[in-house]
């Protein structure tokens, strides 16, 4: 199924100032709302608890129970402020990034856009994130997420005290280069979530206004929107486990001397898949969903709200061009 960049009604597509609001609020709202969800992915990525013979493996429930009697429910929201730092320029470029890409793949005479386009823009959207925003803040984030200490308990003083500080650290002790650590893994994530994410909403969507003619030049409502945005959020993660599996261990590590990534990312997988399984690979794969889906879902609804309303009522600066999806 294709959509079209020219707008039946001649309305302009969203700008990058539209983008920048719209994106940046439906983000921090993610954030706020499913972080644990990713603390709670991150501890079971990083679990050892499977190498050791005879040791139970730990669902995602009691991996956050056992971080909130240790270490307080506050402990669920390790590296949020990385989260939080990043998430308007991410969201801000995802979205942009996304329309740009889609016009440039557009038929030039009738303004199509093709199922096949559509990938390709999600696919170069994602990459664009991730080595713009996203890489960075991963970085920071895993770091501040791996740590195991309470911070109920102030005697209990953690290497990283909070994002700008994990920064400084990181880049003081290993050089600004660490901060991309596993680059390559997270554009490769990235951009296939977004090539799959933004391709089936748009599929969806196209479909419901099919069905709805009524909502065919406008939004849809807000709960058909949440619903195709947890259904495409939750394709992303069951593609790309594996890979951010991987990602997550390699960024949570320093750098070793005279060792490539790829030397390491190829010695992690066989590790993993020696000591641990090929289940291994899927570890935090619930929590994954769990906070993916609910995050697309809550991102498309709000961003899709924001930007309706910032269109009808904003400044000139908010008003596009002469084309849209």
């Amino acid at each position: 199924m294709s959509t079209n960049v020219k707008g039946k009604d001649g309305k302009p597509p969203p700008t990058a100032a539209t983008n920048l609001i719209a994106g940046g609020a439906a983000g921090m709202m993610e954030a706020l709302v499913c972080h644990p969800l990713d603390t709670i992915k991150v501890r079971m990525q990083l679990s050892r608890r499977g190498r050791q013979p005879g040791m139970p493996k730990r669902g995602f429930l009691r991996t956050g129970a056992e971080i909130v009697k240790r270490e307080t429910p506050l402990g669920l929201y390790k590296g949020l402020g990385a989260v939080m730092t990043g998430i308007v320029p991410k969201m801000a470029i995802r979205f942009t990034s996304f329309e740009a890409y889609k016009q440039l793949l557009a038929n030039k005479e009738t303004g199509s856009v093709s199922g096949q386009a559509t990938f390709l823009a999600g696919l170069a959207a994602g990459v664009t994130e991730a080595v713009a925003v996203v890489t960075p803040m991963e970085v920071i984030k895993i770091r501040l997420q791996a740590q195991h200490h309470s911070m109920a308990d102030p005697l209990d003083v953690p290497k990283y005290r909070n994002a700008a500080h994990a920064l400084y650290t990181v880049v003081k002790e290993e050089g600004f280069g660490a901060l991309y650590r596993g680059v390559s893994l997270t554009a490769l994530r990235q951009g296939s979530n977004q090539a799959v994410n933004f391709t089936a909403y748009t599929y969806f969507k196209e479909v419901l206004r099919k069905w709805q003619p009524q909502y065919d030049a406008g939004n849809l409502p807000s709960y058909q929107t949440t619903l195709i945005g947890l259904v495409s959020g939750a394709m992303g993660p069951l593609s790309n486990a594996p890979i951010d599996t991987i990602k997550t261990r390699l960024q949570k590590t320093p750098a070793e001397a005279g060792v490539s990534a790829l030397q390491r990312i190829t010695r992690i997988a066989g590790d993993m898949f020696k000591q641990e399984g090929f289940h291994a690979f899927y570890k935090g794969i619930t929590p994954r969903i769990m906070r993916v889906a609910p995050g697309q879902a809550v991102t498309f609804t709000v961003y899709e709200f924001l930007k309706e309303k910032l269109e009808k009522s904003g400044p000139a600066i908010l008003v596009g061009g002469k084309y849209e999806e």
